[in-house]
């Protein structure tokens, strides 16, 4: 199987539950009963570890589900930032946790990219982990600077064929979503575009608002202003289908430059060896949690739809997209370093 043909599949098992809802994460008790499988949690909080820094869709998210989940189990959960080499600290932690239902990770597909990008962890991001359930999922778009010229996404591809390595895109760092959506552009479309890692999202559209790089995968949130101010041009949506807050932005499978599906999942996941009923227990409570209009209003302030899965269904998709990065990361001779 090439590149183009693995790689332009959609994710098989994104689950179509459109859920939703806001919250903050602290301790709130409890006012009704909590599910009797909530007996066997230890009586500390409940940690949910975000290996990111505060202010991330995935910071939302935790501190959106927390209260909530607080509330049904009758528990204190707080949020635990552990950042640090892109997720690794923070998800080392929860794979080193007592398996008890006391920490939980909240996380992005980062996770099964940095599978490939880092062969000498000391755990295996995919194995060494319990899926729990999927949250939401996250839309990423290709943008470039008007000096360009480029309307479509095609303008782009002719332009990268008449002068390969010419034009320059950025990203937050090696082995980010918006990096290695970028390489499988490039590997589906059959160019050559160079990569400029900066250190960070902000660094990066800093620099491409002032023209210093020419293009960039962004999450739609993110672009959104700039595309609607003229300061970048929307090329196209990195998905299956077009998104209501750019109804008029073709996907980049419409606009002819191969079908390419980057969107970003989010999920939340238990330490190795946590017991089925425990797991069970949690993906029931959050999927009920994600079910609310007050989720759906919090995650669209960061371009999130709320979907939900059973265990067994996120799990898959986890295999499914570790496979496929890997073999990206693999082909295209990509390194952390």
């Amino acid at each position: 199987m090439n590149l183009s043909s693995c790689f332009s599949r959609r994710l098989a098992l994104r689950v179509a539950l459109v859920l939703a809802s806001p919250l903050a994460c602290t301790a709130a008790m409890a006012q009704t009963a909590p599910p009797a499988a909530a007996n066997a949690l230890p009586q500390a909080p409940i940690r949910l570890i975000v290996p990111f820094t505060p202010g991330t869709g995935i910071d939302l998210i935790a501190r959106t589900v927390g209260p909530k989940l607080s509330e049904r189990l009758g528990r204190p959960v707080v949020v635990d930032n552990r950042a640090g080499a892109s997720g690794n600290i923070g998800t080392e932690a929860v794979v080193r946790a007592a398996p008890n239902g006391s920490t939980l990770l909240v996380t992005v597909n980062t996770l099964v990219m940095n599978a490939g990008l880092y062969p000498q962890l000391p755990f295996d991001p995919v194995k060494d982990l319990t899926p729990v359930t999927l949250t939401s999922w996250g839309q990423l778009i290709l943008v470039a600077h008007p000096k360009t010229g480029f309307r479509t996404a095609g303008d782009m591809v002719a332009a990268a064929r008449k002068a390969p390595g010419r034009i320059n895109y950025g990203s937050p760092g090696v082995g980010t979503p918006h990096h290695l959506s970028m390489e499988l552009f490039k590997a589906t479309a059959g160019v050559f575009v160079t990569h400029i890692p900066y250190r960070g999202t902000g660094p990066a559209i800093t620099d491409l608002l002032g023209g210093q790089i020419e293009a960039m995968f962004l999450p739609i949130h993110v672009a959104l202003q700039h595309v609607k101010s003229g300061r970048l041009v929307a090329l196209g949506i990195g998905s299956d289908k077009r998104h209501p807050l750019l109804p008029d932005l073709p996907t980049l499978e419409e606009a002819k430059t191969g079908k390419v599906s980057v969107d970003m999942w989010y999920g939340i996941f238990a330490p190795p060896g946590t017991s089925p009923e425990l797991v069970a227990l949690y993906n029931r409570e959050i999927r009920e949690i994600l079910l609310s209009d007050e989720v759906k209003k919090a995650f669209s302030t960061q371009g999130m739809d709320p979907s939900g899965s059973t265990p067994a269904e996120f799990k898959s998709l986890v295999e499914t997209d570790a496979k496929r990065w890997a073999q990206l990361i693999k082909a295209q001779g990509i390194t952390a370093n």
